[in-house]
């Protein structure tokens, strides 16, 4: 017991192994830097106010008590002390709210940023285009977490270094560099969240809306969806790993195949207006143009061997959050897929599906025509189902 007891208070210690965090972190922004002022500043006055106030409180219910014969005073309004305890208040809060205003407006203007990312929010992943270099991926959790979140995986999610904390692509930025972020949404409300930058703002579907940041310091910073997006809200991490500008250069070199980084600013504004213009029609639908351009790129046909290797791959991805990797799904929200009227019916019917989505199953529409050929075929060829093959050209051919 004396040592469970020791532990505890050990655990309270500052630089302890097992010591809590029990206020804000500071961050690595400067304006990250001033949250972490201002709540300390507001923190502070709270603890004097509430010391005076709390004292006093105290301090009269002990001298006056009726025990040691304290008569209760009989008097009424005062207008001395009516303004004395309105104005004080009124400057205290006058006085908070200057530099918290200072602050709001810092965090507000996004103005003459160096890059532009713009960030699109799904249940339950998220989307991220570096509009000045091109390079475009989606973020998921960690699939090692993903499969330990499971009912009755069995494992010990004690051993997972950041669990539910890691993704599969993180969101790769440089330092010192004033970074402006678009953030939207493509279905429910989502917000980005990361502590460390002191970034947080809703991703509204339909609606672009701004926030940025300025890294000081290389390392890897982590967040999470910050709005209840849905039920699966609490697997959406977002872990941003921020790398000296060399470094950074080097890794856009590699996602983009070496190809040049540098877009002229006119070229850029154009992309950022397109994809505010983009969301802000909110409509669902390709442009014809684009559909016909889909079907032509479309690959030739696959063999069945190589669309369920790579549906597989796909499926655990994107689909086995709801649906399990045995397929059973979790009924009454995502039904069971094996024996499923809709698996087994026509292809048609699933494709439309899996691009559009139904009731509480997100759209995965912005998956290529491979990807969602390859799902379909695992889910009509596995668990005993056996519904035939589908091609990237019937996807094309849907959209």
């Amino acid at each position: 017991m004396k040592r469970a007891v020791s532990a505890s208070l050990l655990g309270l210690l500052p630089g302890s192994a097992l010591a809590l965090q029990w206020n804000l972190t500071e961050g690595v922004t400067e304006i990250s830097r001033e949250v972490y002022g201002l709540h300390m500043l507001i923190f502070g006055l709270c603890v004097v106010i509430g010391i005076g106030v709390f004292g006093v409180m105290f301090y009269s219910v002990f001298m006056h008590r009726k025990s040691k014969g304290a008569k209760p005073a009989n008097f009424h309004e005062s207008m001395t002390v009516e303004v004395i305890w309105t104005v004080i208040p009124f400057v205290i809060l006058i006085g908070m709210a200057i530099p918290a205003a200072g602050t709001l407006i810092k965090m507000e203007d996004a103005s003459d940023a160096d890059m532009t990312v713009k960030i699109t929010g799904y249940q339950w992943m998220w989307e991220y285009e570096y509009l000045d270099s091109g390079v475009h991926f989606y973020s998921r959790l960690d699939a090692e977490a993903d499969r330990a979140r499971q009912t009755g995986s069995g494992a010990d999610v004690a051993a997972i270094d950041n669990y539910l904390l890691e993704v599969d692509n993180r969101v790769v930025l440089p330092v010192g560099k004033k970074i402006r972020f678009l953030l939207t949404a493509h279905d429910v409300l989502h917000a980005w969240y990361v502590p460390d930058l002191a970034v947080k703002k809703d991703a509204v579907p339909g609606f672009v809306r701004e926030i940025w940041t300025k890294i000081d310091e290389p390392g890897i910073y982590r967040g999470q969806c910050a709005e209840l997006c849905g039920r699966d809200h609490g697997f959406m991490p977002i872990v941003v790993e921020a790398l000296p500008q060399d470094e950074y250069d080097q890794w856009v070199a590699s996602q983009t195949g070496g190809a040049t980084t540098d877009v002229p600013a006119d070229m850029e504004a154009e992309a950022t207006d397109a994809a505010e213009q983009q969301v802000a029609m909110a409509s669902d639908a390709e442009p014809e143009a684009e559909q016909a351009d889909a079907a032509d790129s479309a690959p030739a046909e696959m063999g069945k061997d190589e669309l369920m290797a790579a549906g597989e791959k796909a499926y655990k991805t994107n689909c086995s959050v709801c649906h399990k990797d045995t397929g059973q799904g979790m009924p009454p929200a995502f039904p069971s897929l094996v024996g499923s009227a809709v698996v087994g019916g026509e292809p048609a019917a699933q494709i439309q599906q899996v691009i559009n989505g139904k009731n509480a199953m997100p759209p995965f529409g912005h998956l290529s025509d491979t990807d969602i050929a390859a799902v379909i075929t695992y889910t009509r060829n596995s668990w005993g189902n056996d519904s035939g093959v589908v091609q990237p050209a019937d996807v094309a051919a849907q959209r």
